[in-house]
């Protein structure tokens, strides 16, 4: 047997990371600037421990400076710096990593992960857009400032530089194939992508071309007078970055602040329905901000955007493995330390913490909207619809998610639409009908059921989302004595006295039924207590959910047969009235089939060939109706 190390030739490796480095060019940017941005952070904390003297006052910043002239883009700060030693050490040694060996020296006097760097790769993206790369670095220790040189191949020279300030300049040469980096409005685009939120004031200036005093002249007239050129004021700098939200407490947040950032991150113009403030240190790190968009409709697209950050230094866009999936919609920023800069896909979809953040953020969801319902009630029911469809599809999806959430969870009441909890339904109805909840899937086409039960002083609840019956069937195998029934399932509350005297004549409205409208339809007489309604259709619960299922399925043949029955009532006058028309054959026919298209029309929507026919009739029996009289 034979062992050995493995020998890697930086070579063959830098080519690869020149071009393979990053799969998008731009990163560089974000790279150097949270370099720069982490030397400031270096210092400011080596000055907080007395290990650094800084004068008074001192303002820190990152500046990128576009020379188009020159074709450079220099990335300047006044943090650490670094001696040529330390230059030997983290630039030289590829992928050593600077921030580590601080985190290291200093783990004792940090708290929790307050350096963005990782592994030390960051400062290589330069030569991805770059022919050669100066750098120029004076160290907060003093001494000689070091410059050091490379055009991305093995060699380097290090050698005395002329800069006299603390801190270090990176000068990028910028290749021919990468000129539009040269961009002003560019640049700018991609700092505010990756850095708006970097803790450190980040500013960009294009060097500007000095102008002859010929060209000044020229500017200011005939006279040769430059006025206001002596002694005119600089105009203030405003840097691209701006304070993260979620860095602050809750407490220390107004209404108005969340509205505003949500409005700000995500060009929506409509304000968000809630957040939720996020604010976790253990097991790991984790800060952010979302939000619960306001929809219009329930088919509305609903793909959220949640941004990931890594201390404040945007690392992806749209990370849906952090969000659970039934909360796919929410808009928000997510800031955890504990994720590298160059996290890719597989990593979030197998790393453990990940799979721990979908689960907090479950818990602070669930949380949050119990705190609202208790708090607010009005409000929460005024955005409820807007929201139950995810809720209802979370509490399918997770057990947990479902416990925490149950107490929040409310129903639309036929009794003056208002709202009620399950429990309240229940507790409520329990001398009518325990242990049952009927329910109403399309007040407009049910509406005659609802009439019905409105007269007899019952009580339904309003389901009418695609998510509501795979959400009643998990309530009803988690709750084994609670069964829903469809307002239209059963008519056992809304009978009337069975009258035993008039069986005869029952059998006979069913039989002039049955040859009009054949042995296909189900026919039963009853009594309801309702003298308005002529017939319904009742179709079995069960029967009625597995024909929705099949719809799910793209109407696939499930094996079993609809279980629809016509129910005559008894106690309607034109029912009565039919059995003295029994020897007009064709006007007994028209009624009969115009009772059982009526009672279909509140039970469902009519074919296209079903409303011809129904339309004819009706003209039919108008004209009956004028021939009369």
């Amino acid at each position: 047997m034979e062992k050995g190390n493995l020998s890697i030739n930086s070579e063959n490796i830098m080519p690869i990371i020149k071009k393979w480095l990053y799969s998008d060019t731009d990163i560089f940017l974000r790279e150097l600037v949270s370099n720069g941005c982490d030397a400031i952070s270096k210092l400011k904390k080596l000055a907080d421990m007395g290990d650094a003297t800084l004068p008074e006052g001192q303002e820190f910043a990152v500046v990128v400076e576009i020379n188009k002239e020159e074709k450079t883009i220099k990335i300047i700060d006044n943090g650490i710096g670094m001696t040529a030693e330390e230059i030997k050490r983290y630039i030289n040694q590829i992928a050593f990593s600077g921030a580590n060996d601080f985190v290291e020296k200093y783990k004792d006097s940090l708290s929790g992960n307050e350096i963005i760097g990782h592994f030390g790769l960051g400062f290589y993206s330069a030569f991805m857009v770059s022919h050669k790369v100066h750098i120029d670095s004076l160290s907060y220790t003093g001494g000689t400032a070091t410059t050091w040189v490379s055009d991305g191949a093995t060699e380097y020279t290090i050698s005395e530089s002329s800069k006299t300030t603390r801190g270090t300049e990176i000068t990028l040469f910028i290749d021919e194939e990468s000129e539009d980096f040269l961009m002003e409005y560019k640049v700018r685009e991609i700092l505010r992508k990756y850095c708006t939120f970097m803790p450190i004031d980040i500013f960009v200036e294009t060097v500007k071309k000095e102008k002859t005093t010929e060209e000044k002249a020229d500017e200011a007239g005939e006279t040769g007078e430059i006025e206001g050129i002596e002694g005119a004021e600089e105009l203030t700098p405003t840097p691209i970055n701006k304070a993260p939200l979620w860095i602050k407490q809750p407490s220390e947040c107004t209404d108005e602040d969340y509205k505003s950032f949500y409005k700000d991150i995500f060009s929506d113009f409509n304000d968000p329905l809630f957040w939720i403030h996020l604010n976790m240190d253990y097991p790991f790190t984790l800060k952010g901000i979302l939000y619960f968009p306001r929809l219009r409709h329930e088919f509305e697209q609903t793909e959220g955007q949640v941004k990931l950050f890594c201390n404040q230094v945007f690392v992806a866009d749209n990370v849906k493995e952090v969000i659970p999936e039934f909360l796919l919609l929410l808009k928000g920023v997510i800031d955890c330390p504990d994720i590298p800069l160059n996290v890719s896909r597989s990593f979030l979809q197998n790393d453990a913490n990940v799979a721990k953040m979908s689960g907090y953020v479950a818990r602070k969801m669930a949380d949050r909207l119990n705190s609202i319902y208790k708090k607010d009630k009005e409000n929460y029911t005024k955005y409820w619809d807007h929201i139950s469809p995810f809720i209802k599809y979370g509490c399918i999806k997770e057990k947990s998610f479902y416990e925490k959430m149950e107490p929040a969870i409310i129903y639309k009441s036929t009794t003056n639409e208002e709202y009620v909890t399950l429990q309240d339904y229940l507790d409520r109805n329990k001398e009518k009908h325990e242990n049952t909840v009927y329910y109403v899937s399309d007040p407009n086409l049910q509406s005659q059921y609802v009439n019905m039960f409105k007269e007899q002083d019952m009580e339904a609840v309003i389901l009418e989302k695609n998510v509501d019956n795979p959400f009643i069937s998990y309530l009803e195998s988690y709750k084994n004595d609670v069964r829903f029934k469809r307002i239209d399932s059963d008519i056992a509350d809304l009978k009337g006295e069975s009258q035993e005297a008039d069986k005869e004549k029952n059998e006979e409205i069913s039989e002039i039924f049955k040859q009009s409208l054949g042995e296909k339809v189900k026919i039963k007489v009853e009594y309801l207590k309702s003298k308005n309604v002529p017939a319904v259709i009742l179709l079995s619960e069960q029967s009625r959910r597995m024909g929705e299922m099949s719809k799910m399925f793209g109407g696939m043949d499930m094996g079993f047969q609809i279980d629809e029955e016509l129910v005559l009532n008894a106690n309607n006058p034109l029912v009565q009235q039919l059995l003295t028309k029994k020897d007009k054959k064709e006007e007994v026919e028209l009624i009969t089939n115009h009772i059982y298209d009526l009672a279909n029309m509140s039970h469902k929507q009519l074919s296209s060939q079903q409303m011809s026919r129904f339309v004819e009739r009706s003209n039919k029996l108008l004209e009956m109706v004028l021939e009369e009289k």
